[in-house]
């Protein structure tokens, strides 16, 4: 296959060649933040991951399109990330559960892919030097936008992947009301497998939320700086203490913040499906998926205590507060894609909503 030359050029002026794939944008290049995923499969829930808004993704692994796509890995509607950098693109997809090719389906969804860079390379950069904007394509001012790029700091991109209507999955007993600051579908397949589900705006505020009579709220992840969300602390604040809190990734920033804690960036996030966290209670070791470039700055909680370790670099992965009934983890125990080491939390955010039940009778 016959393709144009591209290039990207980060914010600091690092150029790298390649050649375009996927779609191809009108004005010949596409801006963003870059950041590198170290999963080996999973690609699709990768880019279909909203928490992706606004960024980049680069994989460290080289073949990537290997076994095509089909809807039944999608974590949402339709892809968010802005890009998608590879070194090597598969064009002949071989799985039975293949619908398309991956490079089909992302321009099918407008997404441009940059193919042949030496992604080894860009990401001994990114984790040298940071997460960095920047831009790629095939059009002659590709250096000129990745001057104009920006990141992600004091950017809310919630509104923007957040459900405009309520919606409702499962038949469970007890209720629990989804705060979808991005929600993935993996997470609302967990919960609808235990729970009555309804699935909220972001925008939702905290009569809102109690008027549906929860017996259990769950904080989803997603994209951009736990910072740019004041009004969605708001409304954590106000609900603490009388429904039974869960909260993963951004969800469990947002926690913190609400419980006093703050939120800074990492030089280059956890962005992978194997990074080793310790549950500080029990002292068991879990190999997790994670994608978030924010976390808890250490000793900022006014109220509970932390209760997940990152092993590689001692991030906070977890929090809990008995006396408000909440805790949350930073990493992803629906795991799509990754280890299903961590999904017995679902199953304690459920004994939870019991034990609480059985209590207010």
């Amino acid at each position: 296959m016959t393709r144009h030359d591209a290039w990207l050029v980060l914010a600091d002026g690092t150029t790298f060649e390649g050649h375009a794939a996927g779609y191809l944008p009108p004005l010949g290049s596409t801006t963003g933040e870059f950041v590198f995923n170290t999963s080996t499969s999973g690609y699709q829930e990768v880019i279909t991951d909203p928490s992706y808004a606004g960024q980049i993704v680069t994989f460290t692994y080289p073949h990537i399109g290997n076994y095509g796509v089909t809807p039944l890995d999608d974590e949402a509607a339709r892809p968010w990330c802005r890009g998608v950098v590879v070194r090597d693109l598969s064009e002949l997809p071989s799985s039975w559960r293949s619908h398309e090719s991956l490079e089909a389906f992302l321009v099918r969804h407008e997404v441009p892919v940059i193919v042949g860079v030496d992604t080894r390379r860009l990401t001994r950069h990114l984790r040298s030097n940071g997460t960095l904007p920047g831009a790629f394509g095939h059009g002659p001012d590709v250096a000129t936008a990745a001057t104009s790029a920006t990141g992600t700091d004091g950017l809310d991109f919630v509104h923007d992947v957040s459900t405009r209507e309520p919606y409702q999955r499962g038949d469970g007993d007890l209720h629990v009301v989804a705060l979808d600051y991005g929600i993935k579908t993996t997470m609302v397949n967990q919960l609808a497998e235990r729970f009555r589900l309804t699935v909220v705006p972001a925008s939702t505020g905290a009569d809102e939320v109690r008027a549906l009579h929860p017996d259990g709220i769950f904080l989803s992840n997603g994209p951009g700086d736990p910072a740019a969300l004041g009004a969605q602390v708001s409304v954590l604040a106000d609900l603490l203490g009388s429904t039974p809190i869960f909260g993963i990734c951004l969800g469990h920033q947002l926690l913190a913040d609400a419980l006093g804690g703050r939120t800074f960036k990492l030089p280059f996030g956890h962005h992978g499906s194997n990074h080793p966290v310790q549950d500080l209670a029990t002292g068991r070791i879990e190999i997790t998926a994670q994608n978030h470039n924010y976390a808890v700055v250490p000793d900022s909680l006014e109220r509970g205590v932390v209760s997940h370790v990152n092993l590689n670099d001692g991030v906070i992965e977890g929090i809990s507060c008995a006396d408000e009934r909440c805790f949350s983890v930073q990493y992803h125990p629906e795991a799509g894609p990754g280890p299903h080491d961590a999904r017995y939390l679902f199953d304690r955010f459920e004994t939870l909503l019991r034990t609480n039940t059985l209590e207010s009778r």
